[in-house]
Formats: C-alpha cells, structure tokens, sequence
C-alpha cells in the first residue's frame, strides 16, 4: 500500500519522465513525497510562471511533456501562462494541479477554481481525478493525449483526499503507442503531379513533433529538388539556415523578401504548420479561405486541415514520416531562378544601416553566428529586441531556438534555464529585453540552487520597446507609461553568484562574451540600446516623421 501521490510518480517513472518543474504546496504534499528519492528531478522554482514556462519549453526541446506541478488557485492561474504558450507552440506539457477534496467542492472555499472552465479553452483536455484508483489510467491518457496529433497542453487536477488515499492499485507498466499517420501513396502522387505543374513553389514548415532525422530528410528533399523553403513564426531550428534553400521565417515584424516570396509563390506546400497570425501577417499575405496559390496542407492533426484555409490537396501525416517519403523520391530540380530570386530577397534583408548607440547588434551577430557551436540553444521571451536572434542568426543543423508563439514576455529566461539543467554541456544563450527581462529575473535564484549557468544578453533600451514603436506610430511624441527605470543588472547577477557585466562599446562584446562562457555560474551581459533604435532599420524619429506626415 502507498498513497495516491506516489502512485502517480510511478507511472511518470515508466512513462520516461525525467524533470519536473513546479512550486511546492499543501496541495499535492503526497505527490512531493512521492518525488522524494525519485529518479525525477524536481526543480523548484520562484514562481508558477516560471515553471509553466520551463515545462513548455522542455516539451518543445525534448519532444517529451514537459512536467509541471503546482498548488490551487493562484498557483494554476500562474501557471496558465506556460499553459497557453505550450498550446501555441504545438509542444506537448502536462499541468498537475493540487486540487481542494472533492468533498467540499463548489462552496469556494479557500482557492477553488473550475479548472475545466479555466483552461478548457488554452489545453488540449482539463479533467481532475476523482478516484485514487484512476490514476494510472489518466496519467497515461494525458500523456498520450499531450502527444498525439497536434501536441499540446494537458491540465490534470489532483484533489487532495484522492492523491492522499491508500491504495494497492498497479501503476501502468508501458507508455501508451501512440498512432503515427503517413501520407497514402496516392496523396503523394497527387502532391508530385502539383509540384511537376507549378513554377514557383515554396515548402512553409513549422510545428511541433519535429524530430531530428525528420528535418535532415526535409532538408535533404528540399535541397536535391530546388525548392525554397521558409519557416514558420519562431520555428528556424527546423531547417538549417545556412543551407542553400532556406530564404526567412514568416512572423512577427516579416521582412518584405519573406513576404514577397510568400506572395508571388504559385504552390505552397505547408508542413506541420497551424497557419498562425504572425505566420500569415495577420492574414494579410494569402487570400481567404481559398488563397490564389495551391495549397498542399500536410499536418498530423486532421482538425488543423482546412481550419483557416481550404487545401487542394490535404495530408494527414505525421511531419518525420512525410518528410522521409518526400526524400526517398527527390524532384527534378527546375526552379533555379525562382530559388535564386527568393535567396537574394532574403540576403538583402541582412544589408542593415549603421546602428545608433555604443553598441553595433549587426557586429555582435556576426560574432556569434561564428563563435557558437553547432548544439548551442537560444531562447527568447518577447520584444523588438528578439529581432536580433529572430530574423539576424542563421540557425544551424544542431543549434535550438526556444521562443514563444504566444508572444509570452518572460519566457526566455525560464527557458534558458530549463535548457542548461537539461543539457548542461551545451551553450544556452538567452536573448532578453529590459521588460522582459524582468519579468521572471528572479528565476536566476533557480539558476544558482540547481547549478545551472545560462548566458544572459539583456538588451536593455529602458522601455517596453514594442509597445513604444506602436505607440509612436499611433500618436507621436505621446509617450505613455512605456519607460523603464531599471536596477543595475550587472550588479543583480552577481547578487545571484553570476557572471555580471555591462557592455560599454562593440569592441567589449567579445571579451566580454568569452568571459561568460568560461563562467561556471553562468552571466548576464547587460547591453545598452538607445530607445531610439527602436528596430534594426528604422528609428523612432523615422516612425513619428512617417505617422505626422
């Protein structure tokens, strides 16, 4: 006999679970018994943001549900922000909730909360276990559930009498076989007939449930048929960007050569790929619902076919299993000056003007791009300054990016973090704004009780940027509640057994950056950025000059 909180590990144990990220309650006190002398590591973080953010990004590095655990109430309203991020990011997450005992519900007694009515909307499935012998069942369903089609978030309540109760019930003894869709014969026949037809196709691929030998095969088809490809909002890891085919990522703030290309394509062949907002430009970048291209929509998920856009052919197909058919049967490649257009669109979209402020990003991106290895992780919360590693590094074949499609301040730091005790012998840098930033900056306590050492570059403009720009574009020379007064970040990361530093000028960047790297504590490299340059290619003078004429 145990109780129901150390049941429940068990059956993670089996399912492979190897890292939990939460904030301890009274809650689910059996559940952080059950985790003693677990071989699942439970980090503890200083906030329920933090940990939903960690368990997303984990989801999405690892392609495994990312744990996390947290108490009633405002615990889970905390976290529901990693909850609506994993949802957007297609990345696989579980969410258990120490729950009030099913005894005394619907009295709002002390942090009650519908958790159905609350997430139903941002999870995949809410559901709360009422009988201490259920649990294996329902651990089981939310992983599978959490992996199966389009991944995603799974929220799973845990009242306190039944995670307390006795019981000699078995925990699950095997992880659920989950199905895997592939492309019928005839459908890829279909797709080659379109292909053979067109003049300009362009291969548009994101999402998650990407493995690492689907994209080599994706990448492998693409390159032997010449056909351009470009990634999804915040998914470049995707597809090597060095390579010869790749021609820009179609998000937030999209460059004119991205859009361009979008645009004069005559087949579009998406993979994987939700057909997002930043995606889309506010789908303003394809007619709907039946846009003038034809649409090859490829996807695991059967209900994200046809939901924004009507295909002409549709494919349900798990996204590794379709990418190994596409390369086992290459194209003739005869698209090369649509391919060669497309690559100078999208080189010329590097050629940017000297940048204002003692620091040159421009510079300090080249370095980069030369001086990380090929399995270094970047992450990044939300902001203009995420720019700089959005749109101005190639990603290559081994190298991560953890970023949010949700546009979640925050969540770059949590991440780095989640990312360095996963894998602590890689590099993990993280790109933060000064507000976002700060957001979860007391996550750095986490860092220095694990032992984690992620790089900070904290690009630090004194204001909440994007939302300046916005403002600046709709009433100039109103400035609103957009200013930042900012502590000394140097001296907070030393506070915090860091690495700290303030980067004066360009030519301290890499010194600086190489001091980082040899620190066993992991830094933070506070950047200043003149308000001013608002964006890599236009200023704030220019977007008020432009709003006033």
């Amino acid at each position: 006999m145990r109780h129901g909180g150390k049941l429940l590990v068990e059956c993670l144990e089996v399912l492979g679970a190897r890292h939990g990220f939460g904030v301890p309650g009274e809650s689910y006190l059996t559940v952080l018994d059950g985790l003693h002398q677990s071989p699942i590591t439970f980090v503890n973080t200083r906030n329920e943001g933090g940990a939903g953010f960690m368990a997303a990004a984990y989801g999405k590095l690892t392609g495994s549900p990312g744990l996390c655990f947290v108490t009633r109430g405002p615990g889970a309203t905390n976290a529901s922000i990693g909850v609506h991020t994993a949802m957007q990011d297609s990345a696989p997450m579980i969410l258990f909730v120490g729950q009030i005992e099913t005894t005394t519900r619907d009295r709002e007694v002390f942090q009650e909360v519908d958790y159905r009515a609350f997430f139903g909307g941002i999870a995949k499935w809410v559901t709360e276990i009422e009988h201490v012998e259920r649990i294996p069942e329902i651990v089981s369903r939310a992983w599978a559930t959490a992996l199966s089609g389009r991944p995603g978030p799974v929220v799973v309540a845990l009242p306190e009498n039944v995670v307390g109760a006795m019981t000699d019930v078995a925990a699950i003894t095997r992880a659920p076989s989950l199905p895997m869709p592939s492309a019928a014969p005839e459908a890829l026949d279909q797709l080659r007939h379109a292909l053979s037809a067109c003049e300009r196709p362009l291969i548009l691929t994101g999402g998650g449930g990407w493995t690492s030998e689907g994209s080599l095969a994706l990448q492998n088809f693409a390159e032997a048929s010449g056909i351009p490809v470009v990634t999804a909002f915040r998914y470049h890891d995707i597809y090597d960007n060095r390579l010869s085919t790749f021609v820009g990522e179609a998000g937030v703030g999209m460059l004119p050569g991205v859009r361009e290309t979008l645009m004069e394509s005559d087949l579009i062949l998406a993979i994987n790929v939700r057909f997002g907002e930043m995606t889309t430009d506010n789908y303003a970048t394809f007619v709907l619902p039946d846009m003038e291209q034809t649409l090859i929509h490829v996807h695991q998920s059967s209900g994200e076919i046809g939901k924004i856009f009507l295909p002409d052919i549709a494919i349900q197909s798990n996204p590794n299993a379709f990418a190994s058919a596409l390369a086992n049967a290459p194209l003739a490649n005869r698209w090369n000056d649509w391919l060669a257009k497309a690559q100078s669109r999208h080189a010329a979209s590097f050629d940017l003007p000297e940048q204002p402020g003692p620091v040159n990003m421009v510079k300090v991106m080249a370095f980069l791009e030369d001086r990380l290895d090929d399995t270094a992780i970047l992450t990044n919360g939300a902001g203009n300054f995420s720019i700089w590693n959005g749109k101005y590094f190639r990603y290559g074949a081994g190298q991560r990016l953890l970023a949010p499609q949700s546009g979640a301040m925050g969540y770059g730091l949590p991440a780095a973090i989640m990312a360095k005790i996963v894998h602590p012998d890689r590099t993990v840098v993280c790109f933060a704004g000064d507000g976002d930033f700060q957001m979860n900056c007391q996550e750095l306590g986490t860092a220095m009780q694990v032992g984690a050492a992620p790089i900070v570059l904290l690009l630090n403009n004194a204001s909440y940027g994007t939302i300046r720009m916005h403002q600046e574009r709709h009433f100039p020379n109103r400035v609103s509640g957009t200013d930042l007064a900012n502590p000394d970040f140097a001296a907070l990361a030393r506070s915090y057994g860091m690495l700290g530093e303030r980067i004066e000028r360009t030519e301290d960047f890499a010194p600086a950056f190489e001091r980082a790297l040899g620190s066993p504590t992991g830094a933070v490299l506070d950047i200043p950025i003149p308000t001013e340059a608002i964006l890599p290619n236009v200023t704030l003078a220019e977007i008020r000059a432009s709003a006033q004429k």
